[in-house]
Parts: structure tokens; sequence; C-alpha cells
């Protein structure tokens, strides 16, 4: 069924069921400012800093009676700005980091350009839509949806269903994907859940080795909390545990995963700990992570030989699961409420096999109840070679680096 299609179903349910609606949404201009250092290999496409200008519109509907309920997300996406042109010079940075959510994959395609010019892009396409049973122990929902599984707090390997980048500033929304949820409440508190996902190939073409199938057992063992999880992923088995539970007055998280692969084994892992503190009477919540990424590379040798000779990683890096080169990191977050109306969070993002970092800092303000202002810093750093110093590629003396970027978002919530 094509977007226009289902755009009109979408409309014509919401009239029909007029008498019990509920209609959200936002609208968020975002400004970006990015540098290159004089060796990045952008620099042969783009001059320095690359300035763009973004919208993101998101307009909710929501109905529900008695034990059914049905929601259509539409989203309405522009950007503006050097790095379109950027990227339209260099086709392979749109497959590796789409602007846009890219449907071309999924089981449906609900997303449509607009626009298409050198420095110009509109989008719209349907986030969610989707129609939900709830009963007293049961829920079941089918169509476009999000769902999001793990421990981790920025790395998260058990949530490889569309995972929000580890440095993402903006993670209200995940982006939905098309599947079959279910869910079953036991009376001793713990929950089973089951997924379906469809997809298809680069030919458009549906089969089970695209899918994905996962189920999860949620239990309580003391104060403790475990999640077991089985899932058939594309053409890897995926066996994982984790858990939440007290050391002292803080929080600990940890989550361990096992994919079996066509081409080899490998174990992921991340664990975190939060605590939070009262400081000159101030709320302060921290927490400390280290991600074991099994995919990754530790020598610290990103070349494209080396990375062509990884598909496993590659994989991952194109369908938007992983993020990271390399094997081991560690990141540090912190969230310090100067006022009730304005929080600071830095961030930073330390690469331990090649001792590269990114520092980020975000500062966001709510100026009315239904206005908010977002400031986001990057500043990486790193030797040359390095993930965030900058990657060499062929070309002699250039790499794939960026310098310090800027990001604003105004949001207006209605």
């Amino acid at each position: 069924m094509s977007f226009s299609k289902y755009l009109l179903v979408s409309l014509c349910f919401a009239v029909s069921a007029a008498s019990a609606t509920d209609w959200s949404g936002h609208l968020k201009y975002q400004p970006l400012v990015a540098n290159f250092p004089e060796d990045s290999y952008f620099r042969n496409f783009t001059d320095s800093p690359t300035v763009d200008n973004n919208l993101d519109g998101r307009f909710n509907f929501s109905f529900s009676k008695n034990t059914l309920s049905f929601e259509a997300h539409y989203q309405l996406l522009a950007k503006t700005g050097d790095s379109v042109e950027l990227y339209k010079q260099m086709q392979g940075l749109e497959l590796i980091a789409p602007f846009f959510p890219d449907d071309s994959r999924r089981l449906f395609n609900l997303s449509d350009y607009i626009v298409d010019q050198d420095s110009a892009l509109l989008v719209h396409r349907l986030d969610r839509l989707n129609l939900t049973y709830s009963g007293n122990a049961n829920v079941l929902k089918v169509g476009r949806q999000a769902i999001s599984w793990g421990n981790g707090l920025l790395f998260n390997p058990m949530d490889f269903f569309n995972p929000f980048d580890p440095t993402a500033v903006d993670k209200e929304y995940k982006t939905g994907d098309d599947m079959v949820y279910a869910q079953h409440l036991f009376a001793n508190g713990s929950d089973a859940q089951f997924v379906w996902v469809g997809r298809r190939d680069f030919d458009g073409e549906r089969g089970a080795d695209f899918n994905s199938a996962a189920g999860k057992y949620h239990l309580f063992v003391g104060q403790h909390e475990v999640d077991l999880l089985l899932s058939k992923h594309y053409e890897d088995t995926l066996f994982s545990l984790g858990g939440v539970w007290t050391l002292g007055g803080a929080i600990a998280r940890t989550d361990i995963v096992y994919t079996e692969t066509e081409f080899d084994n490998y174990v992921s892992a991340v664990a975190n700990l939060s605590y939070s503190w009262l400081w000159f009477d101030k709320n302060i919540s921290a927490s400390l992570e280290y991600f074991r990424n099994g995919f990754g590379i530790d020598d610290g040798d990103y070349s494209p030989s080396t990375l062509l000779a990884n598909l496993d990683l590659l994989k991952r890096l194109e369908r938007g699961e992983s993020f990271n080169l390399a094997k081991d990191y560690l990141a540090a977050t912190a969230t310090i409420e100067l006022h009730p109306l304005w929080l600071v969070t830095p961030n930073v993002f330390y690469n331990l096999n090649d001792s590269s970092y990114l520092f980020q800092f975000v500062s966001s303000h709510d100026l009315a109840s239904n206005l908010q202002l977002v400031l986001s810093v990057n500043l990486p750093g790193g030797n040359e070679g390095s993930e965030f110093g900058g990657i060499q590629v062929d070309v002699a003396e250039h790499y794939l680096s960026a310098g310090a970027s800027f990001f604003g978002q105004l949001s207006w919530y209605f």
C-alpha cells in the first residue's frame, strides 16, 4: 500500500472516531554549525564551517475505545544547508548516516520526498501507525511502532531495533518499525514479550533472512530485575542476559549479548553505575558506563582494508544498529539541576583502544510550559587516524575528521 493510501486510511479512521480523539505534537527548529580541520577529507567538498537549518514537525493522533486503541504519528522533516550538498557529493555518507529515517528496507514504505534539491530536502512520513488490543494480562500491537530493550544508558547492545546514537541529543522519539508485538503479564509481576519485525532487502524483496523474531522474559529475583532474551535477527542468533540491582545507594545495570553469525561468534556487554545526590542544594545524578563492542576493532586500525575485512561490523553500521568502530569504550554523564527549569548535562565518550574522545555539553532550558530550548556543543579529540580524531582515508594526509560543532533546538509542543 502506498504512503498516500496509508495516510488516507489514517485520516478516515480519525474522522470516524472523532468523538474520542487525542491530538498532540511538536515543531522543532534545529540549527547546526560544524567545523572541519584543514586536513579533513570533507574540506575537498565543502567550506568550513558548514551551516544547516532543520525543521522537525510531528503530529500525533490516537484513539481508544474499550480494549482497542489506534495510533498514528505524521512527520514533516526539512533540512537545508551545506551538509545536504556535501552528502550529495559523497553519496556513501547517506548510506552510513542518513539525514532522515529510510523506509526502503522496512516492510512498508511510508515515507516520501516532497523536495529533493541541491541544498534542501523535505520529507513526510508516518512514524507510527498501529492498532493495539489491551486486556487484563495481555497486549497485542500490530503495525508501525517502536520498542526499546536493554539496560544501557548511552551504549545499548541489547537494543538492536533502531537504537539511538550514543551521542544523540534529542532522544524523545525512537524511529518506528513495522512489527507485531505481544506481551503477557504474570501475577508475580514478571512479563514475557514477543516481537516480530518484517523487512525487505535492497531490491524490495521480502524474506525470512531479513526479518527479526525475539522473545524477552523479565522477572524479579528478590529485589533484583533480570532480563533473558533470545532472538533470530536477520540470519544471526542472539542470546542476552541482563539485570538491574542496587549497590549501596547506587543502581547497577548490565547486559551481556552473545551473537552467532555466519562468520564468527561475538560477545558484547555494557555495565553502568548510577548515583544521585544533593550538592549545594542542587540535584545531581551521574553515571559511569563501560561498553564492550564485540564486533569492534581493538588495535586502532580503521583503514578501509581492515573495515572491509570486518563484514559483521559493517553490516551493523549500515543497518544503524551500531555507531562505533572500536571494541572498548568508557563513558560518563551527569545531569545537574541548576534550576528546576534549567538542566546541564556534560557527557564524555572515551575510546579505550586508541585514546580518542568526544566531550559533549548539553544545556536544556524550559522557557514556558510548552517551549523548550536545548543547546549542545561537541568537542572531539584524538590523534590522527583515531576514531574521534579522524580516520585516515586513501588520500594522502587526509582524514575523515570533524572539529567542534554546535547544535541548537527550539521546541514548541501542542
